[in-house]
Order: C-alpha cells, then structure tokens, then sequence
C-alpha cells in the first residue's frame, strides 16, 4: 500500500482549505472549514457539529463500511448519548474511544475528515 503524503489546499468562498492525500484517501480539514464560521475560535463549530445525532450516526455508518477495528459497542453509547444538551465529544475523544479512521486529530493542529 502507498502511504505517500501528499498536502494540496482547495478554495471555497475565498478561503483556503487544506486536503491531506495518504495514499489514495482524502482527508479535508474540518478546521479550515470551521473558520468560515468561527475565524478566532474553529473548534467550537466542530464539537457543535460533532454533538448533531444525525453527525454521529453518519460517522458511525462510515467507520462500520470502512474500519473493521471501529469498536460498536462504544459507538453505540455515543449515538445514545448524541443530541442531548450533556453530550459533547471531541474529534480527539471519537477516535481514541471508537478506534475511528476517518477523522485524523493532532492537538494544534488541524482535525480532518
């Protein structure tokens, strides 16, 4: 398999994006994208993203099709758990709780998907 990095950026409404290729995925940075809504602040729309029970279930659907490690049963208790005013999670949080793939998160930096 090619792990070849490859850092590219994309422009939507005048802001930059950036888009990490590992090999043949794709990753784009939720962050960036973030900033759009909160230029000072880009973590606070993506755990309010992240919060959404219709997100969670989404995510949760992906990693089932694409990760056979992706832990269910944790899984499980987060989507439970989504929606509720108590329930806040973190790009961080998902992928050590979850084994989840599809979100790469490194503290300072950016959050992709």
């Amino acid at each position: 398999m090619n792990n070849e990095i490859i850092k590219s950026e994309i422009n939507v409404n005048n802001n930059k994006i950036n888009v990490l290729r590992i090999g043949n995925k794709e990753y784009i940075s939720l962050t960036d994208l973030a900033r759009y809504a909160n230029p000072e602040e880009p973590k606070i729309p993506v755990q309010t993203w992240m919060r959404n029970r219709d997100v969670i279930a989404y995510l949760g659907l992906w990693e089932k099709l694409n990760n056979e490690n992706f832990k269910g049963v944790e899984f499980d208790a987060f989507k439970n758990e989504a929606g509720s005013n108590k329930f806040k999670i973190s790009p961080q949080k998902w992928i050590k709780e979850t084994n989840a793939i599809g979100i790469i998160s490194k503290s300072g930096h950016k959050e992709t998907l």
